[in-house]
């Protein structure tokens, strides 16, 4: 595979979209055998670095006939458009250096008059490829006016120097969106008037937004390297950008690179675009997510808790291990365990009991379970049960159960409302020994409701009950 930077056009051409480029590409994991950063027998790889090759081949074409220079300004251009618009023809080239005498043409060198070099396209000819994805596609050339190949500042135009790149360094199958598909007939007669061998066209579909609409920013479209802030992986991401109008065939979704690689045909890509679904991408990474190594979970909430300002060190410490475990398989993004950890450490005691949710627990004696959760307190049996491990609290909470002649959700409910200040969330045992490890690992600022401050928040809302 060969990686070439187009950075003829300056408004693209800077050293930190390349830079930007390359790293969301390996990020992705995606290698290349040749490229800027890695050289090769058809280099350079920036097309700002080659104007000397496309300048040779726009003089051969030159020599055959096959292009000439243009010293239309730009208001003559702009007239011959606002004519051909008002006689309702194509806006194509139409100028008069297509067929300018040698003498006209020095008599404007002389002069020094900015031009550009045009290509003269054949005049009712039908080009045909076969598209490995559109099937049989033609053109007839009286579409086409005769298009520019090398502007006056010297720069080649898209459409001659990537044919020119294709050509040179032999790539074998050009494979892009359909969009490109008009730009085929241009480069097919780049091809053919440099006796150049065609490679293979494919153009896919585009993706599509959830209104159908092609994906734009007004939709929310971003780059890799924001997706890879966000807390995608790049497996996640290069699985789900591969199902975006191709399949196996099956029902099957979940691959990693190397069965990607050994699954992929050119003839499952479908000709619909696809519509880029990030609730579908959100799901797939936590897929992925869910299937790491807990050391290696741990490490990815540990960098991302400190790159948020929630921890204080990007360290695996006791703290992040039982934060990783409470957190691990309800994540999507990694940069929600942020989230998560935060609302583990809060006690929304008053929110939750004033929701109507709530009011079922309250009338069914929640005042009674409050106290005993305050008494087991006060004599030290639940820090007991907390410190003891899961079997411990088990223990704890059964034996409150018998006391009260409480059991399944009139027990676990109330005690969860109790100690945690929440009707949701992980095992309510672990998610208070998580309180207890925490030991400088948070960041200055995080607020964290420990397990005392829980309980007199509780005895205030019984004290102002009685």
């Amino acid at each position: 595979m060969v990686l070439r930077i187009e950075d003829t056009d300056a408004a693209r051409s800077t050293a930190e979209s390349e830079a930007a480029v390359l790293s969301d590409l390996k990020w992705l994991g995606l290698k290349w055998d040749e490229g800027p950063d890695v050289g090769g027998p058809h280099g350079p790889y920036r097309q700002s670095e080659r104007r000397e090759i496309y300048k040779e081949y726009v003089d051969k074409l030159v020599e055959q006939g096959l292009a000439y220079p243009c010293f239309c300004s730009d208001e003559e251009l702009e007239r011959q458009r606002e004519e051909a618009e008002a006689a309702k023809q194509p806006p194509i080239y139409r100028g008069k250096w297509a067929q300018a005498s040698k003498e006209e043409v020095e008599e404007q060198m002389r002069a020094g008059t900015p031009y550009c070099y045009r290509f003269r396209v054949p005049k009712d000819e039908v080009i045909t490829i076969q598209d490995l994805i559109r099937g049989e596609v033609s053109w007839n050339t009286d579409t086409l006016g005769d298009f520019v190949v090398l502007r006056s500042n010297g720069l080649p135009v898209y459409n001659f120097c990537v044919a020119v790149d294709d050509a040179l360094m032999k790539i074998s199958h050009v494979i892009r969106a359909e969009e490109h598909l008009p730009n085929t007939l241009r480069q097919v007669l780049v091809y053919k008037a440099l006796g150049f061998p065609l490679p293979q066209f494919g153009h896919v579909s585009l993706i599509l937004a959830a209104d159908k609409a092609k994906l734009s920013k007004r939709h929310g479209a971003t780059s890799v390297g924001e997706f890879a802030g966000q807390g995608y992986l790049p497996t996640a991401m290069m699985n789900f950008l591969a199902l975006l109008g191709w399949n196996d065939g099956t029902e099957r979704e979940m691959f990693d690179a190397r069965e990607l690689s050994e699954a992929f045909s050119l003839d499952r890509i479908t000709k619909s675009g696809a519509v880029f679904d990030t609730t579908k991408l959100a799901w797939m990474n936590g897929q992925y997510l869910r299937a790491l190594p807990q050391e290696e979970m741990a490490q990815m909430v540990a960098e991302v808790g400190a790159a948020k300002g929630l921890l204080a060190r990007p360290a695996v410490t006791p703290f992040v291990q039982a934060a990783t475990e409470l957190t691990h398989q309800s994540l999507e993004l990694v940069n929600d365990a942020v989230t998560q950890i935060q609302w583990l450490l809060q006690y929304p005691l008053e929110e939750t009991l004033a929701s109507p949710d709530a009011a079922p627990f309250i009338e069914d004696g929640f005042a009674d379970v409050a106290r005993a959760v305050v008494a087991a307190h006060a004599d030290g049996s639940l820090q007991a049960a907390l410190t003891g491990g899961p079997d411990a609290y088990k223990s704890w909470i059964k034996g409150l159960g018998k006391s009260m002649k409480r059991k399944g959700k009139r027990l676990f409910m109330p005690v969860r409302i109790a100690l945690t200040g929440s009707q949701a969330g992980p095992d309510v045992g672990q998610a208070l020994r998580l309180l207890t490890l925490e030991d400088g690992d948070l960041a200055a600022g995080v607020t964290v409701v420990h397990l005392d401050d829980r309980i007199k928040a509780l005895q205030a809302w019984l004290d102002a009950r009685s």
